[in-house]
């Protein structure tokens, strides 16, 4: 039987957690947890060994930029444990591939990058985007259905603490539920934090900051806006589309 625990958390972010593991709340998320799993951990998305992959593959010094989701994909075959990424093998031009995907590849056209080849963003991550959905899992077949187990008190303490850790970090802060945590970055030493619309489905253009223009001739320019912000600030910028535009490093 699949069992849940701070082991399963690397050790550097652990360290960055600090006394969270000794907290109430701590030991709720892992009993409510350890509970979902007991009941079925094959109903539940990503599969267990995925619940930290952002933190796995996103060390705490290698972190430069952090891109805010909400839960997992609850569909089958598409969380993978990274916030917004998806299987390299579903088609950019399927259905399951997410309104989301499609919009963030709009997005990075309009900035000089490209569009996706494809959904999977894990070469974002070993780059230092730290793909963070704010609940770690859910029930197959239900959004949000474990939003309210204890994800927001570790997944708040992660946030507020890398924030005081790391000056020069970019924050993506998308849509509403993403904002809500920007009391816990705004007081911390030079973050750049960019806030836009939801990229998901028609919300993508609904907001005073869209993530999309109506009509798709402009975007929020976060991805060339980040990239100048690291090179301002002496970090190498990220590669979104392979090659980036050459322009951006010159």
């Amino acid at each position: 039987m699949r069992s849940f625990s701070e082991a399963d958390i690397p050790q550097d972010w652990q360290k960055l957690l600090g006394d969270y593991f000794e907290s109430n709340e701590w030991l709720a998320l892992k009993n409510n947890l350890q509970s979902a799993l007991d009941q079925g951990s094959d109903l539940i998305r990503p599969a267990p060994k995925d619940f930290f992959k952002a933190l796995q593959l996103t060390p705490v010094d290698s972190v430069k930029i952090v891109i805010l989701g909400q839960d997992p994909y609850h569909s089958p075959g598409l969380a993978q444990g990274l916030a917004f990424s998806i299987p390299e093998n579903i088609p950019t031009n399927s259905r399951a591939f997410p309104s989301s995907l499609r919009n963030i590849s709009k997005a990075l056209a309009l900035d000089g990058f490209g569009h996706l080849p494809h959904g999977d963003l894990h070469d974002w991550a070993k780059q230092g985007v730290l793909l963070l959905n704010t609940a770690l899992s859910v029930r197959l077949g239900e959004a949000a259905s474990h939003a309210n187990l204890g994800w927001k008190s570790l997944i708040d303490r992660l946030i507020h603490a890398l924030a005081l850790h790391k000056p020069n970090l970019v924050w993506m802060l998308w849509g509403g539920h993403a904002q809500s945590k920007l009391a816990l970055i705004q007081n911390s030493q030079s973050q750049l934090i960019l806030q836009s619309s939801h990229p998901s489905g028609l919300g993508v253009y609904k907001t005073d900051r869209p993530f999309l223009e109506p009509g798709g001739q402009r975007s929020c320019g976060h991805f060339s806006k980040t990239n100048e912000w690291l090179k301002t600030h002496q970090i190498p910028p990220i590669q979104w589309i392979g090659q980036a535009s050459p322009d951006l490093f010159s």
